[in-house]
């Protein structure tokens, strides 16, 4: 008598990953996909609901990120796990993580060329869910739940987080932001623009550039993601603050009263993002007047990420580079013409890192 299929859940944030997974393991007549969820919360029902064999979990989701879930399911319901992320990669301290939180194994999403490395992935992905499924986890059962604590997780979303580029522009900025934007190939990880702009040109400015780019540009809305492929540009009314939920980082899109002078105001934005994605963090100040933004490309900075500012000679106004500079927020004053690469530059040597 023939055994019965492997009964796998499908634990990832994206409709479109989950779909693909779906689709491809259910190709194997040895595994039966018996549920996807979008989130650890509405997996954590389905496990108790549909009882399955493996799991196959994220990293990077909303509300919790797929190692701190690990950490407090094990205890409780112990299943082996088989991690399917980008960033679990051979080396990544992520990956570690989640085998020390109880994962069996781990698969890497291709990075690019998705359709030439899907079929590759999709057969390690079998094979390694057929492993999983006879290891023995059940002495999870006696590890406590209070392993996931919060320490443990803030140095985890450091590693597990994307980069996240934050550009700030006053005068002359919407050149400069073409120009910048404009050489960024679609895998660029997110970015996050303020520019000093009134409301209803934020929105028309943001389709200009979608039209002009390689990259996705729309003008951000309360609780958009910050992802690869993606540029956000601040309302002309609101401020604009990075946040993270999980292991994502999404963007706030907020009125308030004006700070340094301006609302959006760079100085808001700079300084979510040094509080949230600190190392991961590329703080770019183009032309415009004034100091906007200043104190938070300083904040960046002390926060072990990495920052740069348009030069004197190819700014419409030096002001906020000059300001951003004078106050030690600043690396290196570069060309125009040179910051995509320069900002390209450094997000590889943070990875190679």
């Amino acid at each position: 008598m023939a055994s019965r299929p492997i009964r796998v859940l499908i634990i990832d944030d994206s409709a479109l990953v989950r779909e693909v997974l779906s689709k491809g393991l259910s190709k194997d007549p040895g595994i039966e996909v018996v549920g996807v969820a979008p989130d650890p919360y509405i997996a954590r029902d389905k496990i108790v609901q549909l009882k399955p064999d493996v799991l196959t979990l994220d990293v990077e989701m909303p509300r919790m990120d797929g190692v701190e879930f690990l950490r407090r399911l094990m205890p409780q319901y112990p299943l082996p796990v088989v991690m399917v992320s980008s960033m679990t990669e051979k080396g990544k301290k992520v990956t570690l993580d989640a085998l020390d939180a109880g994962a069996v194994d781990f698969v890497s999403k291709p990075r690019s060329d998705m359709a030439s490395g899907l079929n590759g992935m999709m057969t390690e992905l079998c094979t390694k869910i057929k492993i999983a499924s006879t290891a023995n986890v059940s002495h999870w059962k006696h590890r406590r739940a209070a392993m996931a604590v919060a320490p443990i997780q803030s140095k985890l979303l450091t590693e597990t987080s994307d980069t996240v580029i934050a550009i700030g522009a006053s005068t002359g900025g919407t050149e400069a932001i073409r120009q910048v934007i404009t050489q960024f190939p679609p895998t660029t990880p997110g970015v996050v623009i303020v520019q000093h702009m009134p409301p209803g040109f934020t929105r028309m400015f943001a389709d200009r550039m979608n039209d002009l780019s390689m990259m996705e540009v729309k003008e951000a809305r309360d609780g958009d993601r910050v992802m690869p492929g993606r540029v956000l540009i601040a309302p002309g009314d609101k401020h604009l603050k990075v946040i993270r939920s999980g292991g994502l980082y999404q963007v706030e899109c907020k009125t308030g009263a004006v700070v340094c002078g301006h609302c959006p105001s760079v100085e808001v934005l700079m300084q979510s993002v040094a509080k949230y994605a600190g190392i991961n963090a590329v703080g770019v100040m183009l032309t415009g007047m004034g100091s906007d933004g200043a104190d938070g490309m300083r904040a960046i900075r002390d926060a072990g990420g990495r920052t740069i500012a348009q030069d004197e000679a190819s700014s419409v106004v030096f002001g906020m580079p000059k300001a951003a500079y004078l106050k030690g927020g600043v690396e290196s004053l570069v060309p125009l013409g040179k910051i995509a690469q320069m900002v390209l530059n450094l997000i590889a040597k943070n990875s190679a890192g």
